[in-house]
């Protein structure tokens, strides 16, 4: 329980940490951004498939394919919808922001409420690795998701300050998001110690909602400022990095 309390801070302190480098660096070349974000995808789709469908296939047993696949589908189905209720980054951040403007508030506001509430499902993904009980695995689903809320908190901090917000309202605004990463990290966890039966379903359910974020969110972002081919290598970077530390960690 210690441990899941510790990475739970530590997927949400991820966000918090990437908003303080946000105020260092105000102004963040794409190219910069695009390489950590690709890095951060390659990593989430090695632990989603070494960390959550592979043992999801294990635990299921004789229809372990059917459930998994069903999993898969219903994780990616509920971020969808959540998506067309609440647009997340790669269509909020190339909506024009001017300052000082109640629309540009709005906006920005809009921009952090999506934050928040993708990183709800996320956050479940990393409970629910520790659910299973397979430290090693859950340690790099929630290092991947910890890596990608970097420059997920660092792109809050600059439209917010731009939009005539406090520094001070901007920080606390950030901590929110991490905050409900905590509580889904929590939620994962506690569903799955509930009803070890779930297991095999919320396994796929939450590599199911770190694919579609990876494919419906993170690689638009990164190809779309001319960065193609500097961000898939650095993805399967990534992707190699943590293939590495799980044969490594058994």
């Amino acid at each position: 329980m210690k441990l899941v309390l510790l990475c739970a801070l530590g997927v949400g302190g991820a966000t918090v940490f990437g908003s303080l480098l946000g105020f260092v660096f105000k102004k963040i070349s794409h190219r910069f951004s695009d390489i950590v974000l690709s890095f951060a995808a390659g990593v989430m789709l090695s632990a989603a498939v070494l960390g959550l469908i592979l043992p999801s296939l294990e635990y299921g047993g004789k229809y372990g394919i059917i459930t998994t696949v069903a999993g898969i589908f219903v994780g990616a189905i509920c971020l969808s919808l959540i998506d067309k209720l609440v647009p997340h980054l790669h269509k909020l951040m190339g909506t024009d922001i001017e300052a000082h403007t109640s629309t540009a508030l709005s906006k920005v506001l809009l921009f952090v409420l999506a934050i928040a509430i993708h990183n709800l499902p996320e956050g479940i993904a990393a409970g629910v690795g520790f659910g299973s009980g397979d430290t090693s695995g859950a340690l790099l689903i929630a290092g991947g998701i910890a890596l990608q809320n970097i420059p997920e908190g660092m792109v809050i901090i600059g439209p917010m300050l731009a939009a005539g917000v406090s520094a001070k309202k901007t920080f606390i605004c950030a901590l929110i998001t991490g905050l409900v990463e905590v509580v889904g990290t929590f939620i994962g966890y506690f569903a799955v110690a509930a009803s070890t039966a779930i297991l095999p379903f919320a396994l796929a359910f939450a590599g199911g909602t770190m694919l579609y974020v990876i494919s419906d969110e993170m690689i638009p972002e990164t190809h779309a400022h001319g960065s193609e081919r500097g961000a898939t290598y650095a993805l399967l970077a990534g992707f190699s990095v943590m293939l590495v530390f799980d044969v490594l960690l058994g």
